[in-house]
């Protein structure tokens, strides 16, 4: 386990001192909770990768043979 120190005024480590004694935590502990819900969500890259993961796991199937034709493509009344 690492320690860390953080450098705060008297006043707000005297709020936070209360604000966890109000839910029968220590500081540290309180500290502690944020750091793991802070550090432990997914980051922008994971979401990205899982996102990739569940996209290339929906098709199916592929093959070159499924290719629209050019008229098909461009039809605009395809939409409507």
């Amino acid at each position: 386990m690492k320690n860390i120190t953080v450098s705060i005024d008297e006043e707000l480590h005297r709020r936070a001192r209360i604000r966890a004694a109000e839910r029968d935590k220590s500081l540290s502990a309180v500290v502690r909770e944020f750091l793991i819900e802070f550090a432990g969500g997914e980051t922008d890259f994971d979401r990205r990768k899982r996102l990739q993961q569940e996209a290339l796991a929906s098709i199916r199937a592929f093959r070159a043979g499924n290719r629209l034709t050019r008229e098909k493509a461009h039809d605009r009344n395809a939409l409507r």
